[in-house]
């Protein structure tokens, strides 16, 4: 059986959004503080012993969500046109966190965006 490490950050980040075509109360303009889980995979261990290094997991999710941090998200692409869900959100940091990490060893695994402290969502791809 092929071995697999898994790493993982928490981080989070502040920002407002409101939902197009929404019946309801998230329609209007209203924050969250959003927790992000990054989980990273690797087949093999590098020279060190290690997947890869936390801190450039977490260099790249700060570099990411440091566009989102403290705004509408309605305002930034691709929000400006596409709803900005939660599962809208954790796909964009997603395919973002993808060009920044994967390599042919590395491989972001998945993204979960908490919204609240209850509800949160997923994301992640099947490999080809």
């Amino acid at each position: 059986m092929a071995a697999r490490y898994t790493m993982k950050i928490v981080t989070d980040f502040a920002a407002a959004h409101w939902l197009r075509n929404y019946d309801g109360p998230c329609n209007r303009l209203h924050g969250h503080n959003w927790k992000v889980e990054v989980q990273v995979s690797a087949q093999d261990l590098d020279s060190v012993g290690m997947g890869l290094d936390f801190a450039d997991i977490k260099t790249a999710t700060k570099d990411v969500i440091g566009a989102l941090d403290h705004r509408n998200l309605n305002d930034i692409p691709p929000f400006d046109q596409q709803n900005p869900t939660a599962e809208n959100i954790s796909a964009f940091l997603y395919r973002q966190l993808s060009q920044r990490l994967n390599t042919d060893r590395i491989k972001v695994a998945a993204v979960t965006l908490w919204e609240t402290e209850r509800a949160c969502v997923t994301y992640q791809e099947d490999s080809p």
